[in-house]
């Protein structure tokens, strides 16, 4: 193992092992599962690269080791809160980590509250293979019809994302999503675009 990745996992957050009630989904090329404490050094090293990043929040601002720790705990604590959350989309073919896909609740945009919000991340590495879009279409399916502690899903999903980052845009549309309106995320004033998806 690289010295740079002994390193990170020494900092890896703990995560409970002994009971995992998150659910796991497979498509044809991807598996979207539990964070494992092994996937540590792919989280820092996505959330650390100014492309992936750039329309990330209101600056694009890259996350430190510390603070990629700070938010696998959080994904681990929402889960536990909310009976979904986001996943670690694994590739089938060398169990490599390609990044994240799953269900948020879009605090940064307090106008559409109550909503629930799919959302994806790949490392720069994964991109252009049409992973986003398989694992957001496997994730949109379970939001939709299976998702929260009473495995009921969300009546309404949606999606946002900054005008400039076509790439997300295109993946909204692909999976079903409809546009609803432009809107302004408060933090940094930021014009994106929000898209829903009502369940059948």
């Amino acid at each position: 193992m690289p010295e740079s990745d002994r390193s990170a996992m020494a900092s890896a957050p703990e995560l409970n092992p002994v009971e995992d009630p998150w659910p796991r989904l497979e498509t044809e090329r991807l598996i979207l599962r539990r964070w494992r404490a092994s996937d540590y050094a792919a989280c820092v090293e996505m959330n650390a690269d100014p492309e992936v990043m750039r329309h990330i929040g209101a600056t694009g601002a890259t996350q430190s080791a510390e603070q990629a720790t700070q938010w696998l705990e959080k994904v681990e604590q929402r889960w536990s809160e909310r009976g979904f959350g986001l996943f670690a989309i694994q590739v089938r073919d060398d169990a490599t980590v390609a990044g994240f896909c799953g269900l948020s609740v879009p605090l940064f945009l307090p106008e559409i509250l109550p909503a629930v919000e799919i959302g994806w991340r790949l490392r720069r590495s994964m991109w252009g293979r049409g992973y986003a879009t398989e694992a957001a279409v496997a994730a949109l399916k379970w939001g939709l019809y299976s998702s929260g502690h009473d495995g009921q899903g969300c009546k309404q999903i949606v999606s946002i994302a900054d005008r400039a980052n076509t790439a997300s845009v295109r993946v909204m549309e692909k999976i079903g999503l409809r546009f609803e309106r432009d809107v302004v995320v408060p933090e940094g004033q930021i014009q994106a675009a929000l898209y829903v998806i009502d369940r059948p």
